[in-house]
């Protein structure tokens, strides 16, 4: 998708945002990794959630596949 700005200052914010993005995509894999590797080594949802500050349904709802 190329996007297309109106000043130098814009050019700025949308490589500011695309590198926001990048980050996103980043934890999104390095989360699911070690919610992956905490299941492995015998966590519940309950305590993966905790440590994450979200519930153990949304651990669960998000990462079923996981194991």
């Amino acid at each position: 998708m190329e996007i297309t700005t109106g000043t130098q200052d814009d050019d700025g914010i949308v490589g500011e945002l695309a590198a926001v993005a990048e980050a996103k995509r980043d934890l999104s894999r390095r989360e699911e990794v070690a919610v992956r590797r905490a299941r492995v080594t015998g966590l519940s949802w309950a305590e993966i959630g905790t440590l994450l500050g979200v519930t153990r349904q949304t651990m669960h709802r998000k990462y079923r596949k996981v194991g």
